[in-house]
């Protein structure tokens, strides 16, 4: 048997086929109709007894919990969402919905009001949300779908066009 020099991990086979099967689940439409409700849910409650240190959900995708305010309320609106977080410190949300044919209440909040913040990791960070667009929005949509490819699922299933967000820390506020 010819060596390759490379040793797998432990267990590193069995995560990437959990991983597989977490994302075919995650792209069936069954999924989109019971996971809007509990997913968050879940996510908000464990993230606020924990003081922001755990976020369920991010054991399979990065996440935060975005603080933004509503459109039409005003009033503080605090969603948990899985992220993208980029090298350069600027996360990437995307507006997929699960997959369902309404844009999620969070990305109008952000069209209304850009200036929101995150819980990353634990800590608070002011961050300013804007809409992608384009070519920088084709490039970001390539990356969003080798990241995680229920995405392209997602948007094959619904009609809008998937909003797709960067946020960046301000005030010089360090990633």
């Amino acid at each position: 048997m010819a060596r390759t020099g490379h040793t797998p991990r432990p267990g590193a086979t069995g995560r990437k086929r959990l991983l597989g099967l977490v994302q075919r689940i995650s792209a069936s439409r069954a999924f989109a109709k019971v996971a809007p409700y509990v997913v968050p849910a879940v996510d908000r409650t464990v993230h606020r007894l924990t003081r922001g240190r755990v976020l369920p959900a991010a054991a399979l995708l990065p996440g935060v919990v975005l603080t933004a305010t509503g459109a039409k309320s005003g009033l503080p609106r605090r969603t948990p969402l899985a992220c993208m977080p980029e090298e350069d410190g600027t996360w990437v949300l995307v507006g997929s919905n699960f997959g369902r044919p309404g844009e999620p209440a969070w990305t109008g909040n952000l069209l209304r009001h850009p200036d929101a913040e995150i819980s990353w990791r634990g800590r608070d960070i002011p961050v300013r949300a804007r809409l992608l667009e384009g070519a920088e929005r084709e490039a970001v949509w390539a990356e969003v779908l080798r990241f995680w490819p229920p995405y392209g699922m997602y948007q094959a299933r619904v009609e809008r066009r998937i909003r797709i967000f960067r946020l960046t820390p301000r005030d010089g506020h360090p990633a």
